[in-house]
């Protein structure tokens, strides 16, 4: 019986941790430089983080969605996802790498991505692609 004991004071740590994930909240992001999101993204991804996006989420701020988990985000009301193409060709090749199929296939749908119009998902469309919070 003391086994068990043992076991499971060396199980419970790592249950508890992962029942209490750290929320990362979106609610102002313009974006920056796609590379630097990637890593951040990717960092954040292996910690096994949660999203929420709960207002604006521009530009490179995008590709977290090619990062975390689909599971591991949802999307308030508010919520607001721009996407548009970087100055660079190849960045915005990048960027369709990165983006999942259905991303790119509503991308696609909606014009593809272009320097000077910025394709808004929003409610209640995002709620096809994102669970609401």
């Amino acid at each position: 019986m003391r086994v068990w004991k043992y076991v499971l004071a060396g199980i419970l740590p790592f249950m508890t941790s992962a029942t209490h994930a750290e929320t990362i909240d979106i609610s102002n992001d313009r974006g920056g430089v796609v590379f630097i999101y990637q890593a951040q993204w990717e960092k954040l991804a292996a910690q096994g983080v949660n999203v929420r996006i709960s207002g604006l989420c521009l530009s490179a701020c995008t590709v977290l969605v090619g990062y975390i988990p689909r599971k591991d985000i949802c999307v308030t009301p508010n919520a607001s996802l721009g996407f548009h193409s970087a100055t660079l060709p190849m960045v915005t090749d990048q960027l369709l790498r990165i983006y999942p199929g259905d991303i790119r296939a509503w991308i696609d749908k909606n014009g593809g991505l272009t320097l000077l119009n910025i394709l808004w998902m929003q409610a209640p469309e995002i709620y096809k692609f994102f669970r609401k919070c």
